[in-house]
């Protein structure tokens, strides 16, 4: 089993979570900025909380994994601090209580890493995938969001998340089916959990 293999059986999990109304009006130009400044403070805390939940990802990797996963845990920080600055140009206050979708999300990833690593690096790596290939569908984006969707499609990012398709792809390969299938089970809740995110943007 590889890392791609995933994507077919979850196809219709994987199409909710990379394409949403939220994703179309931010494409489009309709979206009410106050509707992305509000998903917006979420998504810096679910960066947040990544954060956390990558450094115990870490802790349980193989050697191969350190160079990738630390790199990730320090652009993740270059992140928020990027996310504060755009927050602070837009007025939108960080300081926000967790949304429950949010709180859920993050709860599950916390819980995941007290599974096996093949789930672990599973996750995060549909995460960001989910992430990359919904603002790639976003593109070019209205003029309004245009550098926003320009950030989370850069080489840089698109790099990363091929280097996570790869360690997903030998954590496969070295687990037996049990492990195989808590991957899996991890992926499908991941499109799950990305879908029900989009929502933030929408709910009046």
């Amino acid at each position: 089993m590889t890392a791609a293999d995933l994507l077919p059986g979850g196809a219709d999990l994987w199409e909710a979570a990379t394409r949403h109304p939220f994703l179309d009006g931010i494409r489009d130009g309709p979206l009410p900025e106050t509707a992305f400044d509000r998903w917006l403070a979420q998504d810096y805390l679910f960066v947040e909380a990544l954060v956390r939940v990558q450094a115990r990802i870490l802790a349980a990797a193989p050697r191969r994994d350190f160079p990738l996963l630390a790199g990730g845990i320090s652009a993740l920080v270059d992140e928020l601090a990027w996310f504060e600055e755009k927050a602070r140009v837009r007025g939108v206050p960080l300081s926000a209580p967790m949304h429950p979708t949010c709180r859920a999300y993050t709860d599950f990833l916390h819980a995941l890493t007290s599974g096996p690593y093949a789930a672990q690096i599973t996750a995060l790596w549909a995460l960001e995938r989910a992430y990359l290939d919904a603002w790639t569908g976003a593109r070019p984006g209205a003029p309004a969001y245009r550098e926003f969707v320009e950030h989370w499609t850069v080489p840089a990012f698109q790099g990363y998340v091929r280097g996570l398709e790869a360690a997903v792809t030998q954590a496969l390969g070295e687990g037996g089916a049990a492990v195989r299938e808590a991957a899996a089970e991890a992926f499908c809740w991941v499109a799950r959990y990305e879908a029900a995110f989009w929502e933030i943007g929408v709910a009046t």
